[in-house]
């Protein structure tokens, strides 16, 4: 059943829009859900990667899918078995379809911040609250309103996104494809985007894009590990502990530049307005990034020696701030699974149900449960 067929229920093709238009808007922003020409491609553009999709087992058997699709769409099934069976992920119709999608990435997403803040411009819209980011299916859209946001004196960011999660809204209308834009990724990468996607399926929080990116970011970490070191191969998991190393090593050196312009950003010379000193030390912090970036990667080696060159060369408040969102509160997950883990059997039930109990609480308290384990970032010679 292609999405734009009537599924079993009797849902038409019109219901079945109005519910894409809704359920996209959760994912890809609608300011007061005014715009309406925004709106419009949000929901066209789900639509149309929904009709691009075909179950998993009419690739396999047509004879013009190459086999090296066949062999990646078969791992993706076993690991979305694995999924529910070992994880405790949903069981439902996400990931058991494929979508060609002709282009890189499934859309792109605009970012935005002050020139000397790291706090997220946000786009607000029902049921999912506010987010910071603004999802567009053409990468000329999302450009577009990259330079609308530079007019008005924001630091901006276009980033390509792989993947995204309906919520589970959608596990009616066949779930969330596979994607040509992931399907090639190397087996431990390949399993921590359907984890991380998966768990949003889990628990989601409006308003409050940190704690839901930070949660997934979690599972897909846990969940990865664990299917390397018991359902992967030598290869894949050398592969994947050598790129992870280089993705740790990254993330560190992203979190201590934060933490420096933090502290710029909350510095006497901002009190004071004085501008041209901010701005000097907000540049010393972000030339030091650089170089440090340059003597990590000198110690890289492989295929993916440069995978962070672009972001780094674009770095700028709004990346820097995005990426807060997906690692932040991690450490104080990964805390709340191990300690799951110490009582005895299966650890991910107790996992997601007192995550639940957390996205019940307030948001400041939740903040406060799980602040704590992240590495402190050390002073430089500035002492920035």
């Amino acid at each position: 059943m292609t999405a734009l067929q009537s599924p079993r229920g009797g849902r038409s093709k019109t219901a079945l829009l109005s519910s894409l238009i809704g359920a996209t808007a959760l994912l890809v922003g609608c300011t007061g859900c005014t715009n309406l020409g925004y709106y419009w491609q949000a929901a066209t553009g789900h639509a149309d990667l929904m009709r691009a999709a075909k179950p998993v087992p009419q690739w396999l058997e047509d004879p013009a899918t190459s086999q090296a699709l066949k062999d990646r769409l078969e791992l993706a099934q076993r690991i979305r078995r694995y999924a529910s069976s070992a994880l405790s992920l949903p069981d439902n119709r996400s990931y058991t379809a494929y979508a060609d999608l002709k282009r890189p990435a499934a859309l792109w997403n605009v970012v935005a911040a002050s020139p000397y803040s790291l706090t997220l411009h946000t786009w607000c819209f029902p049921v999912a609250g506010c987010v910071g980011y603004r999802g567009y299916y053409a990468l000329d859209d999302a450009q577009a309103e990259a330079q609308r946001l530079r007019a008005g004196g924001l630091e901006v960011a276009v980033y390509p996104v792989p993947a995204y999660s309906t919520l589970g809204l959608l596990n009616w209308a066949g779930g969330d494809p596979l994607l040509s834009s992931f399907i090639g990724y190397p087996e431990g990468e390949l399993a921590r985007i359907l984890f991380h996607e998966l768990a949003h399926q889990v628990v989601y929080v409006a308003n409050d894009t940190t704690f839901n990116e930070s949660f997934a970011t979690a599972v897909e970490r846990l969940g990865g590990e664990r299917w390397l070191s018991t359902q992967a191969g030598a290869a894949a998991r050398e592969d994947y502990a050598r790129f992870d190393a280089q993705r740790r090593a990254f993330r560190l050196l992203a979190l201590d530049t934060r933490a420096r312009l933090q502290a710029v950003y909350a510095s006497k010379e901002v009190a004071a307005q004085d501008w041209p000193a901010v701005e000097a030390r907000k540049r010393a912090v972000m030339e030091e990034f650089r170089a440090r970036y340059a003597d990590l990667r000198a110690g890289w080696s492989g295929p993916r020696q440069n995978a962070y060159d672009a972001w780094v060369a674009r770095a700028n408040n709004a990346l820097f701030g995005a990426q807060a969102a997906y690692d932040e509160q991690v450490p104080g997950f990964e805390a709340l699974f191990r300690a799951e883990s110490r009582a005895g059997g299966d650890p991910w039930p107790r996992f997601f149900a007192r995550v639940k109990e957390l996205a019940a609480q307030p948001k400041d308290e939740r903040d406060e449960q799980l602040r704590g384990g992240l590495p402190q970032p050390q002073q430089n010679a500035l002492g920035q």
